[in-house]
């Protein structure tokens, strides 16, 4: 009886669609709901930062225990996808319930990678240019799972093929995703996961400055394609400048610009 009350809900349309047309449960139909529950958290939550950032009056504020302690929504996502994945693996995998658990980890996994930059830093960075790593996590995030959700097979493989061949190619494309990985061309190396030939076209091309493959191969003879990269991704580039527009559209600009209200730290 819950669960056809459940069914019956105004939103019910949404979470239980079927997008794909494959039979109920698990699959790239659990997939897409994880991604849009993913990055519609991730939509409201950089909205909210943004607003109490801006010191918006009729928009809550951060939240913080009796003692003055600010809880960051970092603390809210790592305990929603506790909950929702115990669930999930607890409970039978029936319709609404399935549903439900898979849109409450997609939540708790927007609330948990928008501040992905607190994990590495172990510090509030979120308003500066190293929290910018949280906007390159949840992008990479949701390229990946799109790239799934559409049936794009891992390594560029169909099935069918003999074994070795198949070993043999998953090698060559994850070793040409690393190559980009290692030159800093993160993006290329994951969409390279999934369509290798883009990590050929990656391997060819410059590495960025400060990266491994430049620390470690543009010394000596080759120094020059250093400062040709240094030029490549300079600040002034056109592309750096669509890279920074972008990244200000969607997470706000970083401290020190006329977007930040004075006084206001955080946005967590």
């Amino acid at each position: 009886m819950l669960a056809h009350a459940v069914q019956q809900l105004p939103v019910a349309e949404i979470i239980f669609a079927r997008p794909f047309n494959h039979p109920p449960g698990p699959g790239r139909d659990a997939g897409a709901l994880f991604l849009i529950a993913f990055l519609v958290t991730f939509a409201f939550i950089r909205t909210s930062a943004r607003m109490i950032r801006a010191q918006v009056s009729w928009w809550p504020g951060n939240v913080e225990t009796g003692s003055g302690l600010h809880l960051h929504h970092l603390v809210w996502g790592i305990s929603a996808m506790i909950i929702f994945s115990f669930l999930a693996v607890s409970l039978p995998p029936e319709a609404p319930w399935w549903q439900i658990f898979v849109a409450g980890i997609g939540v708790g996994a927007g609330l948990t990678l928008d501040e992905f930059a607190l994990w590495i830093h172990l510090d509030d960075v979120y308003w500066s240019d190293q929290g910018r790593s949280s906007i390159d996590a949840v992008l990479m995030a949701a390229l990946f799972m799109g790239l799934v959700v559409i049936g794009t097979s891992p390594f560029g493989l169909e099935g069918g093929e003999p074994s070795w061949l198949a070993i043999a190619y998953a090698v060559l494309a994850l070793a040409l995703a690393f190559a980009c990985f290692f030159k800093g061309r993160i993006f290329l190396g994951l969409v390279a996961l999934f369509i290798p030939i883009l990590g050929l076209f990656g391997l060819c091309r410059l590495a960025r400055p400060g990266s491994p493959w430049s620390r470690r191969f543009y010394v000596g003879a080759r120094e020059g394609k250093y400062e040709r990269a240094r030029r490549r991704f300079g600040p002034d580039t056109l592309g750096s400048r669509l890279h920074t527009a972008f990244f200000n559209l969607i997470g706000g600009r970083p401290d020190g610009d006329s977007e930040a209200a004075p006084g206001s730290p955080d946005g967590g």
